[in-house]
């Protein structure tokens, strides 16, 4: 998993998916799969996704009690993705549960999907945080708490906003992953985002992976939209 680009494949069929990854001709990528595709297409888009090559976050974002949690990710080990995740909202009993389904579902001798947390969403402002979850506490200072949780947790990283990266990368560790959507060129369009963040930026917050979607899989090339990505990450200019 050598490139800091997660494609988000939010695509509605199979069909799509093929079309867009064929662009890419034998390049191996990161992608992410979805609610929106994982419900329609079901465990079956995965094994053609890997059959391809590539590495996939399967973003499903499970929320539930302790036991249905292990025993979905007991199942979704299986599938041989490379990252997953949960809602750090459901707290330090269920994320270990999480983990114990991973290691459950995981075949002797390879290695578990890395597991993550999401913190709060990045279409979520300061603002709806207090009025709508009734938590006083900023949103950094949220989303600080359930990073520390989820390391408690035993659990590989988060999902946050590039602008929560460095505050976590300073306090949990370099090694602690951190995913970032909303992740936009200079001249992008932000979208249902609040948090959003260039390449440049999230780079110098030292985030981990960035996740991209519209930006690349609605462009009219994909492929040189992906290269672009990938250069103001390095900080190549032209």
């Amino acid at each position: 998993m050598n490139s800091p680009v997660i494609i988000a494949l939010d695509f509605p069929s199979k069909k799509e998916v093929s079309q867009f990854l064929n662009q890419f001709n034998h390049e191996k990528l990161f992608v992410k799969v979805g609610m929106e595709l994982y419900y329609q297409e079901g465990p079956s888009i995965i094994q053609e996704i890997k059959e391809k090559g590539h590495h996939i976050f399967l973003d499903l974002k499970l929320h539930d009690i302790p036991n249905t949690v292990k025993s979905a990710m007991t199942g979704l080990a299986k599938l041989g993705c490379d990252l997953v995740n949960v809602h750090a909202a459901g707290g330090r009993e269920m994320m270990e549960a999480a983990l114990e389904g991973l290691d459950a579902g995981t075949s002797a001798g390879i290695k578990r999907p890395l597991c993550i947390a999401v913190t709060q969403l990045t279409s979520t402002s300061e603002e709806q945080m207090k009025n709508e979850q009734l938590i006083s506490a900023s949103l950094q200072e949220s989303v600080l708490h359930y990073a520390t949780l989820t390391k408690k947790s035993g659990l590989d990283g988060v999902v946050c906003s590039s602008h929560e990266a460095e505050m976590i990368r300073n306090s949990l560790g370099k090694e602690f992953l951190t995913v970032t959507p909303g992740i936009r060129l200079k001249d992008d369009a932000v979208g249902d985002q609040k948090r959003v963040a260039t390449p440049e930026f999230a780079r110098k917050a030292g985030v981990s992976y960035m996740v991209v979607g519209r930006s690349i899989t609605r462009s009219t090339d994909p492929v040189k939209s992906f290269k672009q990505f990938i250069q103001a990450w390095e900080g190549v200019t032209h």
